[in-house]
């Protein structure tokens, strides 16, 4: 057995888990990066690619404006723009009671300083006249954006790398421990590593690490189903999105449209694979034919999926073990950790390093599994009966 030690162990190589380990590396620790697959794999490069701020769970936005300002500076950060754009994120209200919710979204954003824009039909048909005119209601946030989530973590993994980290793909992790200087964490090749600090950020996978020391959370893998059609005439320049979430969709310069359409759809974490349905494909196209009809005559070219987590009240877990010092989770992102990925790494980096962060985390502790949570609305939306 080949032994090795480290000052961090991160087990997971999705965007958490290399954005960790690009900024501890840059706080001058020692890291090895242990993935079971390759970066990226799983739903932290097959995910819509949507830096959305609007709508967030309150508890979260300054989590995900610090996470906001780092996309804003990613080509200075790790040498490559992953595609970056500043397109906005238009909102779209069907009824009175979907009018009312995104005013109370509108009204969290705007609380955490966030410039958000109400539109009436008028104003849709001005600005956007090839949408639907069944809207009554829209909100528009200009500081949303996007990025390409099959560049990013790969690019990310390319600067940790270059500052030092040890990045091990293939490796499936068969034991972790706590050791006398903190962990051990073994391979299936015969490695073994040991180290001061343990980020389990293993996605779905995560609860099988916690578990090892004590705790615990109801996790469900999932995957969200994603569309791409054929190249049509651009004319899409923000992100759209129906409130009730049956589609979201954007268009790349090239002039395909993307788009994901819910609920999410079953995956099987134990043979790795995601799958999308048919029916998925058609009812997504449905809902967008409804929001944008000159779409309607759009062909569908690929699908695709990836596995990640999903928690009852749809909040991640991140922070510190309540059972041992020194491990810290990051899992179980809801579909929200795209968005918030840098900042997640960066909050963890100052944890791990000096001991806190400013950035307020509470709300994400893994504590508040010891007792029963609320399910979200959204929860069972998507996963009552499945």
């Amino acid at each position: 057995m080949s032994r090795h030690t480290a000052d961090v162990v991160i087990v997971g190589g999705g965007l958490i888990g290399v954005w960790t380990a690009f900024f501890l590396a840059r706080r001058k620790q020692r890291v090895v990066l242990i993935e079971k697959g390759v970066v990226g794999a799983q739903s932290s490069g097959t995910n819509f690619g949507n830096l959305r701020l609007q709508g967030r769970f309150p508890g979260q936005y300054p989590l995900s404006l610090r996470s906001q300002a780092l996309w804003e500076e990613i080509e200075a950060l790790i040498g490559e723009d992953c595609e970056f754009a500043q397109t906005g994120h238009l909102y779209l209200a069907y009824d009175d009671e979907e009018r009312a919710k995104l005013e109370g979204y509108a009204q969290v954003s705007e609380s955490h300083g966030l410039t958000i824009e109400r539109l009436g039909p008028s104003d849709l048909r001005k600005r956007w006249p090839w949408l639907s005119e069944q809207a009554v209601a829209a909100t528009f946030s200009a500081r949303d954006a996007t990025a390409n989530p099959r560049l990013v973590t790969p690019a990310v993994a390319r600067a940790a790398r270059a500052l030092g980290v040890t990045i091990i793909e293939n490796a499936c992790v068969t034991d972790v421990e706590r050791s006398s200087g903190g962990f051990s964490v073994k391979t299936a090749d015969g490695a073994h590593w040991s180290s001061s600090a343990l980020v389990n950020a293993a996605g779905a996978w995560a609860v099988a690490i916690a578990e090892r020391f004590g705790e615990t959370a109801p996790i469900i893998p999932a995957g969200p189903p994603q569309f791409v059609t054929e190249p049509f005439p651009y004319l899409v320049e923000p992100s759209i999105q129906s409130v009730d979430g049956s589609v979201i969709f954007r268009q790349i310069p090239r002039g395909n449209i993307i788009l994901a359409g819910y609920p999410r759809t079953a995956a099987d974490p134990v043979n790795h694979r995601a799958p999308v349905p048919p029916a998925k494909t058609l009812a997504a196209m449905r809902a967008l034919a409804r929001v944008a009809p000159i779409l309607a005559q759009c062909h569908v070219i690929r699908v695709w999926s990836g596995i990640e987590g999903y928690l009852p009240d749809m909040i991640p877990v991140i922070g510190p073990s309540l059972t041992m010092p020194g491990l810290f989770h990051a899992f179980g992102f809801c579909g929200h950790g795209f968005q918030i990925g840098p900042g997640v790494g960066l909050c963890l980096s100052e944890m791990i390093v000096e001991g806190a962060t400013s950035t307020p985390l509470e709300p994400f502790s893994i504590g508040r599994f010891r007792e029963s949570v609320a399910v979200s609305e959204k929860f069972r939306k998507e996963f009552d009966g499945a």
